[in-house]
């Protein structure tokens, strides 16, 4: 830290060096191009030597009187990478200032002090003055502006997914405090400074780590301090609002400096990544949201080569099952954007069904070809109705049943929902040609301990198995937990918050992976697109995350104390349940792809003629309820163990 303030004094010395050049030179040559001016000023031909003489004495007193002028202004003290028209006036100020006070002075030493008899320089010469020396200082000054904003165009890659944004207002007469003094933040202050939506709205103060930034000022307002001086600051300037604008720091770093910002008791607000706001051109401030629990989740930005999507999805018809669904809605959202021949959603829900048909009509209108269609995907007749009747080219099977806990006590259901419906789809798919077919499956797949992860693993081995012998390319995507779907832990824990705790955790080292559902189906989308046919596709999903910690971190959002507010209690592992995920099995290589956050998994191989008996044997008991389907699914998934009863060590409940 010591260093960086030494840095920064050297900065400002250096500078100040350079204006006492600037303003020596401009005189000198001011003098040198006034005394030129043979028609306007005849009197003073050949006296240049006089002048500059009268100069020597006077450039001194100039430079003495000009820089106290330069610190009044705060010249030395300005983020110059950040300065905009505001700074620009206060330069040409101080020099017509200097001009001034270089005209009083030699005019001074004429006439009282008589350091050079009868000699007055012209008042071009003060005019001139002014031009040169303003230039000077404002090309020193925006040079570096110039430079920092070239090297920053060339390090910033646009490349994120869409973000699912929220607009937050900004209240008019609220006093703002920024944290974060870097490009993001200087560019919301100047938005919010300048537009006439935040006319009563003001950033008051600053917060940034950087010792060289602090004391400085970007536009109006300083930057105050650390992090350790939010408290304060949000007291001394009686600060309504904070916003965090450091879109680049670390989940860990982002957590701690949110933690800070709450202990203030003030509104609390985030700018996220500001790529796409830049891009579409709608403004930082309509970026602004409240702090969400995604903000909280370490990943890696997810980057997206749209022209590839917009590539193999534009001109296609394409087929969403379950569409309806948290995934399914969002697939169709996204393909929506990219303008297909025709989108069919397929759910056997109506009322998720019409909510995404009403949200795509009200976006689109008559844009977009769009059917929907109410049926189940185990119906044979109908679905082959469907793609009889249909030139489908692209399938996404995102229909399933996926809550744990439900289809360990409905196993039977389980497989005829998510095995053989998968089969009677992509059955249909591939007699009538499409040409690719992409099976949306979990984590729980690997090495499962329930039945809904057993019949997804299946579900996996039927496309495997389909894109050795057609000619549709076959794919699955494999991936954990989407914050904000149906089968989340978030809108539980939001809810048990609401009614005032406790919330509900089944174990305080249970961990999982997480994802937002934009984030997901851009993936998605991407590994689709990849597709040559047979893969597993797997995303990568960052860390996983303790689920206690989620929980806590909630609690924290909402405005309340974990454990003091709101309690948390533990209740022991459900059936069928881990403490943790894996995405890959033991048998399973990754490869990976362009795409830094998509790997693929190599197939392990598996005898397809008995596979083949084992699913007619189901098929012909799966609707007999005594039938013990979760055992004759073991012998299938090998790796499905279901009466090990492998997480009842972990049951026991903590108090």
């Amino acid at each position: 830290m010591t260093n960086n303030i030494t840095k920064s004094y050297v900065s400002r010395l250096i500078m100040m060096l350079i204006d006492i050049i600037c303003i020596i030179i401009s005189g000198w040559v001011a003098i040198k191009i006034s005394s030129l001016d043979i028609a306007s000023n005849q009197a003073f031909i050949g006296k240049t030597a006089e002048f500059i003489e009268l100069y020597k004495y006077t450039f001194p007193f100039v430079v003495l009187e000009t820089i106290p002028v330069m610190f009044m202004f705060k010249l030395y003290s300005r983020v110059w990478r950040f300065a905009s028209i505001d700074e620009a006036v206060q330069v040409v100020i101080a020099g017509a200032i200097s001009s001034i006070l270089f005209a009083a002075t030699s005019i001074i030493l004429v006439d009282t002090i008589h350091v050079v008899n009868d000699v007055k320089l012209p008042v071009s010469t003060f005019i001139i003055y002014f031009f040169i020396v303003s230039s000077f200082f404002l090309f020193v000054r925006y040079a570096k502006r110039m430079f920092g904003t070239y090297i920053s165009n060339k390090k910033t890659i646009i490349h994120e997914a869409d973000e699912n944004k929220a607009s937050v207002e900004i209240h008019q007469g609220r006093r703002i405090m920024i944290v974060g003094a870097g490009r993001g933040g200087n560019l919301l202050a100047r938005e919010i400074d300048s537009s006439e939506n935040f006319s009563n709205s003001r950033v008051v103060c600053f917060i940034d780590d950087d010792p060289s930034k602090i004391g400085n000022y970007i536009s109006k307002a300083k930057v105050y301090g650390g992090r350790d001086k939010i408290e304060e600051a949000a007291e001394k300037y009686k600060i309504d609002e904070i916003i965090l604008a450091m879109p680049s720091i670390t989940v860990e770093e982002k957590t701690k400096i949110l933690d800070i910002c709450r202990k203030t008791g003030r509104s609390l607000k985030i700018l996220p990544l500001i790529s796409n706001a830049i891009r579409e051109r709608n403004g930082l401030s309509s970026s602004v949201r409240e702090v969400a629990i995604e903000d909280l989740l370490e990943r890696a930005p997810v980057k997206v080569n749209i022209d590839l999507i917009a590539e193999y999805i534009c001109g296609k018809t394409v087929l969403v099952t379950g569409g309806g669904g948290s995934i399914g809605s969002e697939l169709c959202r996204q393909i929506a954007a990219h303008n297909p021949k025709k989108l069919i959603i397929l759910d056997i829900y109506e009322n998720s069904a019409y909510d995404i048909e009403n949200e795509l009509k009200t976006l689109y209108g008559g844009h977009l070809n769009l059917e929907v269609i109410i049926a189940s995907v185990r119906d044979e007749v109908r679905i082959e109705n469907i793609f009889a009747t249909r030139k489908i080219d692209i399938v996404y099977h995102a229909a399933a049943h996926k809550h744990v806990p439900l289809m360990e006590h409905n196993p039977h259901e389980s497989i005829k929902n998510n095995v053989f419906g998968t089969r009677c789809v992509a059955l249909a798919a591939s007699k009538y040609k499409c040409e690719r077919f992409v099976l949306i499956s979990t984590d729980k797949a690997v090495n499962p301990t329930n039945i809904m992860g057993a019949s997804k693993r299946m579900c996996e081995m039927i496309v495997q198995g389909m894109a050795k012998k057609s000619e549709t390319i076959f794919a699955c995507v494999r991936f954990g937990n989407v914050l904000g779907s149906n089968g989340s832990v978030i809108p539980l824990f939001k809810k048990q918050i609401r009614d005032g705790g406790p919330v509900k955790v089944t174990h305080p080292e249970i961990t999982r992976f997480f994802m937002t559902i934009p984030e997901a189906v851009c993936l998605v989308m991407m590994a689709g697109a990849y597709a040559q046919g047979g893969e597993i596709f797997i995303l990568d999903m960052g860390k996983p995350v303790k689920i206690l910690d989620l929980a806590e971190n909630l609690i924290k959002l909402s405005g309340y104390t974990p454990y003091k507010d709101i309690n948390i209690i533990f209740t022991g592992l459900r059936e069928g349940e881990k403490l943790y995920e894996e995405i890959l099995m033991n048998e399973e290589q990754l490869k990976s792809t362009k795409n830094e956050l998509i790997y693929i998994g190599r197939p392990i191989e598996y005898d397809a003629d008995k596979f083949e008996d084992d699913l007619k044997y189901l098929r012909e008991n799966m609707f007999n309820d005594d039938f013990d389907i979760k055992t004759a699914v073991s012998k299938i998934v090998t790796t499905y163990h279901p009466y090990l009863e492998n997480s009842k060590k972990y049951n026991e409940v903590i108090s």
